[in-house]
């Protein structure tokens, strides 16, 4: 069995959205880009949040680390200025070909709670996130987000 790191590892487009930093047009094509490493024992996510802004790729660094309470939660802390920065987040639905997944964030001092559908591929079929959405709706977190998603 995969490990949940080993799942998330490498980039995922951001298909589906509430967050209102994608949504206001002046940030396009964001994506997260997940590595695995190793310090003091521990292994976490190198977070890098990648977009385009006035025609030129930004990022936002960070770490992720595991909820060692539940192996789909995590806790990202900003690198460098952000570092004062930290947001709890979760993958609440996955596929089982792990192509795609929904993530649940909390809300911070500079962000509302929302959901990102995510995806290994820059597109998902229609059909495919209807279907996301139908499964949302199952659960009591997500399915009060599901009229807020807008596709990227």
């Amino acid at each position: 069995m995969n490990s949940i790191l080993n799942i998330l590892s490498g980039t995922w487009f951001i298909i589906s959205t509430n967050f209102p930093m994608w949504l206001d047009g002046t940030k396009t094509n964001p994506t997260f880009n997940y590595t695995i490493t190793k310090k003091n024992g521990k292994t976490f996510l190198i977070d890098e949040v990648k977009y385009i802004k006035n025609k030129k790729t930004k990022t936002i660094n960070g770490f992720d680390y595991l909820n060692p309470n539940n192996d789909k939660a995590f806790t990202w802390q900003g690198k460098g200025f952000l570092a004062i920065a930290k947001s709890h987040w979760e993958i609440k639905l996955i596929d089982e070909k792990n192509e795609w997944a929904v993530i649940w964030f909390s809300k911070t001092l500079f962000t509302p709670e929302g959901v990102d559908i995510i995806s290994k591929n820059s597109k998902l079929d229609k059909s495919i996130i209807e279907e996301i959405k139908t499964k949302m709706l199952a659960d009591s977190v997500l399915k009060k987000h599901v009229n807020s998603l807008i596709e990227l």
